[in-house]
């Protein structure tokens, strides 16, 4: 299944996508795709109604109405640094020998077509394609990188902005260049595990105003999924909705010489194998 969410900023209902134009509202069936959805087992409650309402032609179409984020504000967003070895090098840092991990407030959550905005004082803005994790169940301990499939409730496009002076000449802290407003785009769908052939191989690309900047694949991944959730749970308990956002490819705007960097009016286009194509327009701060 694909689950979205359909409406305005705060008013969102869930839905499962059927096509590019059309979805069945499920709102009658979860109230929101967030923990509590997740963690009662409200995925295996869907797929029989949704098939149901598909075969009766029960279905709506998209017909402009926004698309926000398909998982509500989760519990935390965990993400994972220097997850590529290419990106590293562009970085000037090392692979590293474990996952790096930071965070981002859990309200950086916005649409996949929302605008991103530029923080107050803010000069060095990025972009940073992902592949997110959301997770299925409650987790802490698994006993391998292989337990981990059977906790994950899918996958999602993100876009990981981080405003790279605040992260990094301001104390050396990554939550702060990460954390702003609208700085964590998501969707426009959530991907069921069965949906991925191979979580290990999708294409991953961005674009800035038209002109391709990120081109990478998740099988360049130094930790792959599995491993991320494993290692995670060492140190944690991962709640059911939680986002990890796993790293990003080479081509983001610090690795360039000279550095490019956001501005308002800049469009960016994203896109992964089979999670969607997400657009954000760059504003001004408040």
């Amino acid at each position: 299944m694909y689950l979205m969410r359909v409406g305005a900023a705060g008013a969102e209902k869930p839905a499962v996508r059927v096509d590019e134009t059309s979805y069945v509202d499920v709102s009658d069936l979860a109230g929101d795709f967030d923990e509590k959805f997740f963690g009662s087992g409200g995925l295996a409650r869907l797929a029989g109604p949704v098939a149901e309402r598909i075969a009766a032609g029960e279905v709506r179409p998209f017909a402009g109405q926004r698309i926000g984020a398909p998982i509500a504000r989760p519990h935390q967003i965990l993400c994972i640094g220097l997850n590529f070895s290419d990106h590293a090098a562009e970085t000037g840092q090392s692979v590293p020998a474990e996952p790096i991990l930071f965070t981002k407030s859990p309200n950086t959550l916005v649409g996949p077509y929302d605008d991103v905005r530029i923080p107050r004082g803010a000069t060095k803005t990025d972009w940073e394609v992902e592949l997110g994790i959301v997770i299925g169940t409650r987790t802490s301990y698994l006993d391998s990188p292989a337990d981990a499939a059977a906790v994950i409730a899918g996958y999602v496009l993100v876009n990981d902005v981080s405003e790279r002076a605040f992260q990094m000449e301001r104390g050396g802290q990554w939550s702060k260049g990460k954390s702003a407003e609208t700085f964590n785009p998501a969707g426009p769908w959530l991907a069921t595990p069965d949906e991925i052939p191979d979580v290990r191989d999708l294409g991953m690309w961005l674009d800035v105003n038209g002109v391709r900047r990120q081109t990478g694949s998740t099988k360049t991944m130094v930790f792959d999924p599995y491993a991320i959730v494993h290692h995670l749970s060492q140190f944690m308990v991962l709640e059911p909705g939680d986002l990890i956002n796993t790293g990003t490819p080479p081509g983001v705007g610090m690795g360039h010489r000279p550095p490019i960097w956001l501005k308002p009016g800049d469009v960016m286009e994203l896109g992964i194998d089979r999670l969607g194509v997400a657009r954000q327009q760059v504003v001004g701060p408040r």
